[in-house]
């Protein structure tokens, strides 16, 4: 081969493999994970000319800008924000109260949705024409910005607007678990009647409190959900932000649903520490081998137990990926606990979280773990059967 066979041979080498390499881009950007509110071309047309409200916190970014800026700079009518627990920026401690205020950066009004007023006013939506809900959930029912869009969905309907919810995946989507919650025990930790893991994204579970007339007085809320692209139930998802001061990681938020159980007793879940809902523990050396003392922080103002050396389980190595909720580390804790003391120090607090009274009393009767799990298995395989009608992506 001359040298002019020589370059041409490997010209077209060259570019064939430059075409490979173009097409496997094109494939790796076309199978990319876009979440509802980056999909600007689908939402913007819905709301030209309106007047807008956005129920949204830290974790309502659009790429690595938050949406307020977006739109803002879109030259969407942005007339004022509302927040979540944990507040506009999400650094407020779990149920510390959120002052209205005024965002600096932007000069736009934020009205607090957590403590007495857990909903829009008439008058707080006179001003608005559409309300968009853009938050990152967890996929567990007492984790409470579900009840905060359950509360924006009823104001939307008694006051005929219209609610956009821009959709974002489950890092807790790839099952469903946990007893379904039962109407005597609903309350801002448990707003619908679903699992405490129920295998829904956001925009799901508002198609199904539509679909399931969950609204007072049977309304129905004009809603339209902007979905994620490229996403399944099966797809596992890292949050680029924190989604509130105490899941700092994926660990913690696939631990949560199990360990939030041990919140009104006697023990710790790592508040206080650089391992929330990773550890936990109590000053009791039989407890387990792991050592670990809650501090005042931000984000964990006066956390449980502060101050005192705890033991118990480091969870940090768990697979709970493939784990998911387990009663077995909550029994095995009251098993041991000092009998002399109370393990659970608010009942009825635990018993919002449940759902029930009656895994509380099947815990005391020392029924283990998978006794009580087969109890709810009967309501779960209903709850199945009804999500199928509102899913959105495959399982």
């Amino acid at each position: 081969m001359n040298t002019i066979q020589d370059i041409k041979y490997w010209s077209i080498i060259f570019l064939f493999a430059l075409q490979s390499c173009n097409l496997d881009a094109q494939q790796l950007k076309s199978s990319e994970l876009i979440v509802g509110a980056e999909r600007l071309d689908e939402y913007l047309p819905l709301i030209k000319g309106k007047r807008v409200a956005l129920v949204v916190n830290q974790s309502s970014l659009v790429n690595d800008k938050h949406l307020v800026d977006v739109l803002l700079k879109a030259g969407v009518d942005v007339k004022k924000v509302f927040a979540p627990e944990h507040g506009f920026r999400g650094e407020a401690s779990a149920g510390e109260k959120i002052n209205d205020q005024v965002d600096q950066k932007t000069g736009l009004p934020i009205t607090s949705l957590y403590g007495k007023n857990k909903k829009p006013s008439v008058s707080q939506l006179a001003d608005v024409d559409v309300v968009i809900f853009d938050i990152q959930d967890v996929g567990v029912r007492f984790y409470t910005y579900i009840s905060t869009m359950y509360y924006s969905m009823q104001a939307c309907a008694e006051n005929n607007k219209q609610i956009i919810i821009l959709d974002r995946p489950n890092p807790n989507g790839h099952y469903v678990a946990g007893p379904v919650l039962e109407e005597k025990y609903t309350s801002f930790v448990g707003i619908i009647p679903i699992p405490v893991v129920h295998g829904c994204t956001v925009g799901e579970l508002a198609k199904m409190i539509n679909g399931e007339n969950w609204l007072k007085d049977n309304l129905k809320a004009d809603l339209q959900v902007i979905s994620c692209e490229n996403y399944t139930h099966q797809t596992i998802y890292d949050l680029p932000i924190k989604p509130s001061p105490n899941l700092p990681n994926r660990q913690s938020i696939l631990l949560y649903p199990s360990i939030c159980f041990f919140e009104p007793t006697n023990m710790s879940v790592g508040r206080g520490t650089d391992t929330q809902f990773q550890v936990i523990g109590t000053p009791q050396k039989n407890m387990g081998d792991y050592v670990f003392t809650p501090e005042d922080k931000p984000g964990a103002v006066n956390p449980p137990l502060e101050g005192k050396t705890c033991y118990g389980l480091d969870l940090r190595t768990v697979d709970a990926y493939n784990q998911e909720l387990t009663l077995s580390y909550l029994v095995d804790f009251y098993g041991k606990f000092d009998k002399s003391k109370a393990f659970f120090t608010n009942e009825k607090f635990f018993n919002l979280l449940m759902g029930n009274d009656w895994v509380l009393a099947k815990i005391k009767a020392g029924k283990s773990a998978d006794e009580i799990e087969s109890m709810w298995q009967s309501g779960l395989e209903d709850y199945k059967e009804l999500r199928k009608g509102y899913l959105l992506y495959s399982l």
